[in-house]
Protein backbone atom coordinates (compact mmCIF):
# COMPACT_ATOMS: atom_id res chain seq x y z
CA UNK A 1 0.00 0.00 0.00
CA UNK A 2 1.57 3.43 -0.84
CA UNK A 3 -0.19 7.29 -0.90
CA UNK A 4 2.37 9.11 -2.81
CA UNK A 5 2.03 13.07 -2.22
CA UNK A 6 3.47 15.41 -4.27
CA UNK A 7 3.40 19.55 -5.31
CA UNK A 8 4.08 20.92 -2.21
CA UNK A 9 6.85 23.58 -2.15
CA UNK A 10 7.67 26.82 -1.07
CA UNK A 11 5.35 30.28 -1.99
CA UNK A 12 4.25 33.59 -0.68
CA UNK A 13 1.44 34.43 0.61
CA UNK A 14 -1.08 34.62 -1.47
CA UNK A 15 0.25 32.26 -4.19
CA UNK A 16 -1.14 28.93 -5.13
CA UNK A 17 -0.22 24.92 -5.02
CA UNK A 18 -1.72 21.82 -6.31
CA UNK A 19 -1.07 19.04 -3.83
CA UNK A 20 -1.63 15.74 -5.41
CA UNK A 21 -1.93 12.41 -3.67
CA UNK A 22 -0.94 9.12 -5.61
CA UNK A 23 -2.67 6.05 -4.25
CA UNK A 24 -1.30 2.02 -4.99
CA UNK A 25 -2.00 -1.47 -3.16
CA UNK A 26 -5.60 -0.88 -2.27
CA UNK A 27 -8.82 -0.04 -3.99
CA UNK A 28 -8.69 3.90 -3.55
CA UNK A 29 -12.37 4.32 -5.16
CA UNK A 30 -13.63 2.28 -1.88
CA UNK A 31 -11.76 4.94 0.58
CA UNK A 32 -12.81 8.29 1.90
CA UNK A 33 -10.01 10.75 1.77
CA UNK A 34 -8.66 13.26 3.91
CA UNK A 35 -6.50 15.95 3.84
CA UNK A 36 -4.63 16.32 7.28
CA UNK A 37 -1.87 19.09 7.87
CA UNK A 38 0.48 19.69 10.68
CA UNK A 39 2.31 22.81 12.04
CA UNK A 40 5.51 23.00 13.97
CA UNK A 41 4.62 22.49 16.89
CA UNK A 42 1.35 21.92 16.61
CA UNK A 43 -1.40 18.80 16.73
CA UNK A 44 -3.29 17.26 13.04
CA UNK A 45 -5.65 19.41 11.90
CA UNK A 46 -8.39 17.91 9.35
CA UNK A 47 -8.24 20.28 6.49
CA UNK A 48 -10.69 18.73 4.09
CA UNK A 49 -12.29 14.92 3.37
CA UNK A 50 -14.47 13.97 0.35
CA UNK A 51 -16.30 10.43 -0.02
CA UNK A 52 -16.16 7.82 -2.23
CA UNK A 53 -18.09 9.29 -4.94
CA UNK A 54 -17.31 13.02 -3.81
CA UNK A 55 -20.73 13.78 -2.83
CA UNK A 56 -19.62 14.82 0.66
CA UNK A 57 -17.13 17.19 0.80
CA UNK A 58 -15.87 18.96 3.90
CA UNK A 59 -13.51 21.78 5.05
CA UNK A 60 -12.07 23.70 7.76
CA UNK A 61 -13.17 26.84 8.25
CA UNK A 62 -9.46 27.78 8.04
CA UNK A 63 -8.87 26.74 4.52
CA UNK A 64 -13.12 27.14 3.27
CA UNK A 65 -13.20 29.61 0.18
CA UNK A 66 -9.26 28.88 -0.56
CA UNK A 67 -8.76 25.00 -0.64
CA UNK A 68 -10.52 22.89 -3.20
CA UNK A 69 -10.16 19.17 -2.55
CA UNK A 70 -11.22 16.15 -5.77
CA UNK A 71 -10.49 12.96 -6.64
CA UNK A 72 -10.61 11.26 -9.58
CA UNK A 73 -11.10 7.04 -8.95
CA UNK A 74 -9.99 6.20 -12.38
CA UNK A 75 -6.66 7.19 -11.56
CA UNK A 76 -6.33 7.04 -7.94
CA UNK A 77 -5.59 10.27 -7.40
CA UNK A 78 -6.83 12.77 -4.49
CA UNK A 79 -5.79 17.06 -5.75
CA UNK A 80 -6.11 19.65 -3.27
CA UNK A 81 -5.76 22.83 -4.84
CA UNK A 82 -4.74 25.78 -2.29
CA UNK A 83 -5.10 29.42 -3.55
CA UNK A 84 -4.48 32.67 -1.66
CA UNK A 85 -1.99 30.66 0.65
CA UNK A 86 -1.21 32.56 4.22
CA UNK A 87 1.55 32.05 6.40
CA UNK A 88 -0.68 30.09 8.41
CA UNK A 89 -1.22 27.51 5.99
CA UNK A 90 2.75 26.43 6.44
CA UNK A 91 2.87 22.66 7.38
CA UNK A 92 3.43 19.53 6.28
CA UNK A 93 0.69 18.43 4.25
CA UNK A 94 -0.63 14.48 4.60
CA UNK A 95 -3.25 12.71 2.58
CA UNK A 96 -5.28 9.71 4.32
CA UNK A 97 -7.33 7.29 3.59
CA UNK A 98 -10.38 5.34 5.80
CA UNK A 99 -12.36 2.64 4.96
CA UNK A 100 -16.29 1.96 5.38
CA UNK A 101 -16.91 1.59 9.19
CA UNK A 102 -13.18 2.35 9.91
CA UNK A 103 -12.96 4.44 13.24
CA UNK A 104 -9.19 5.86 12.07
CA UNK A 105 -7.09 6.27 9.09
CA UNK A 106 -5.92 3.15 7.60
CA UNK A 107 -3.12 4.35 4.82
CA UNK A 108 -0.90 7.59 5.19
CA UNK A 109 1.40 8.82 3.18
CA UNK A 110 4.70 10.30 4.13
CA UNK A 111 3.69 14.12 3.72
CA UNK A 112 4.69 16.85 1.36
CA UNK A 113 5.79 20.38 3.10
CA UNK A 114 4.12 23.70 1.89
CA UNK A 115 5.98 26.84 3.25
CA UNK A 116 4.15 30.00 2.85
CA UNK A 117 6.30 33.04 3.41
CA UNK A 118 4.77 36.77 3.91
Amino acid sequence: VHLVESGGGSVESGGSLNLSCTASGFTFGHYAMSGVRQAPGKGRELVSAISTGSSKIYYADSVKGRFTVSRDNAVNTLSLQMNNLKSEDTAVYYCAACGYGSTSYDYWGQGTQVTVSS
